[in-house]
């Protein structure tokens, strides 16, 4: 429950109110489809799910230990 009461951004806002509007939009009509995309957009803002924004969680990627900077040469001698 926490998760859908914090965090809120203006994205995130956006979607709900789009998917309001499809919802009601879709009851007007009386189409059942735009009301499952409705649904859908409304849902993805309330869960703050999918990848629009910030709402995509990508795991850092782990900075790489430096390689020691010696570096031992091997003389070659042509003969």
């Amino acid at each position: 429950m926490n998760h859908i009461l914090h965090n809120w951004n203006a994205m995130r806002i956006i979607r709900l109110a789009l998917g309001i509007i499809i919802i009601i939009q879709a009851i007007d009509i009386h189409d059942w489809m735009l009301g499952i995309a409705g649904t859908i957009f409304a849902a993805m803002a309330l869960m703050n799910a999918g990848c629009c924004g910030t709402a995509c969680y990508t795991k850092p990627i782990k900075e790489s230990t430096p390689l020691p900077n010696t570096v031992i040469y091997e003389e070659v001698d042509i003969k």
